[in-house]
């Protein structure tokens, strides 16, 4: 069965990103204080809007080296129409130095604690990044494939590969039995043979192997290859939910504003295949009690599969297991590579296993 929320973990960052248990002790990583802890006394306040418009264009136009030449053209823009929109929002909502320092500091803490990975799916950004994607791609007739959805930080590369099907967990956690099969097809219903189906996902206690030691390499990541039909199926344990890390510092952000740091237990999915764009996805555990409240905003409609359990002695026997299983389908369609629109594979920093 799937583990009960109480037993589930907030995760612990370590190198680049990484994942604890909902009730992980706070001895391994510090954390600083930040503005998302005690309120501090009332401050005076300065009256709102007191600066010319002009004024923090100018500033931030040399703030971001508009003025000169030399320098990447691209992030002199980037910065400068960032700079803007920051000025004006300290302006507008008279934010105070103490508040500006704080956040300062709020940012040095997440990056030392390696957080900024978490902290961008759970302010939306990565979410709205996925929606601008769906957008280009609506405009340009490529609708109709499977809905993408956020990657998260806890990918490693280079799984084992298997053929056709492959089992995923090594047999040290016993949760409950999962198996998982489908289809990879093109947007015609056209089977997609030799497609690599990528998938990783938690163990039972919402942690990643590689980023938990008690983990053997690889557990619950693996790599398969559809057979000459399309189809893939695996193996493997239902996983659980997880939290983000107790006083972290994206608990902190999310409690700041009155949100919680929980995702539903999920399964990670790259798809792709040559002449195909490629697939970053997902699919949530029905049952979860966080389904629809995921702090990364990863939940998406069509990416919630119904879970059949099943108890039939004959099947359990075909599946070589002892006792009742969990069984989802999932077909996967694909869109075609397109010419002229922005790429769908990632370059971004990820922990090397």
């Amino acid at each position: 069965m799937q583990a009960p929320i109480g037993d589930r973990r907030g995760f612990k960052l370590i190198e680049t990103t990484a994942v604890s248990p909902r009730v992980a002790s706070l001895n391994e990583y510090t954390v600083a204080p930040t503005f998302c802890e005690a309120a501090q006394p009332q401050e005076e306040k300065m009256a709102k809007g007191i600066i010319e418009r002009s004024v923090i264009e100018d500033l931030a136009s040399r703030a971001s080296g508009l003025d000169i030449q030399g320098g990447d053209r691209r992030i002199k823009e980037i910065m400068n129409r960032l700079l803007v929109e920051l000025f004006q929002a300290i302006d507008d909502l008279d934010i105070s130095m103490n508040e500006v320092w704080s956040a300062v500091g709020y940012l040095g803490a997440a990056g030392r604690s390696n957080e900024l990975g978490l902290i961008a799916p759970g302010i939306g950004l990565e979410h709205f990044l996925d929606l601008r994607l769906d957008e280009a791609e609506r405009r340009a007739g490529l609708a109709g494939g499977t809905p993408r959805t956020i990657e998260g930080p806890l990918y490693i590369a280079g799984a084992p590969i298997c053929h056709g099907a492959g089992r995923l967990d090594d047999g040290s956690d016993e949760g409950e039995v999962l198996f998982m099969q489908g289809q990879v097809r093109d947007q015609n219903g056209k089977p997609v043979p030799g497609a690599i189906v990528d998938v990783w996902h938690a163990n039972t206690r919402g942690n990643y192997s590689h980023f938990d030691p008690q983990q053997a390499p690889y557990n619950l990541r693996r790599r398969i290859e559809t057979d000459a039909q399309g189809r893939y199926q695996f193996r493997t344990i239902m996983p659980s939910g997880y939290s983000t890390p107790p006083g972290g510092s994206t608990e902190q952000l999310l409690s700041a504003i009155g949100r919680h740091g929980n995702r539903p237990a999920h399964i990670h999915f790259f798809v792709e295949a040559p002449g195909f764009r490629h697939l970053t996805t997902q699919i949530n555990i029905e049952d979860d009690p966080y389904l629809f409240d995921d702090f990364a905003f990863g939940t998406r409609d069509d990416l919630i599969p119904p879970v059949a359990r099943i108890s039939d002695p004959k099947l359990m026997a075909e599946k070589q297991v002892q006792s009742p299983y969990a069984s989802i389908d999932f077909d996967f369609v694909l869109t075609p590579a397109a010419e002229g629109l922005v790429d769908t594979i990632v370059e971004r920093e990820r922990v090397v296993a």
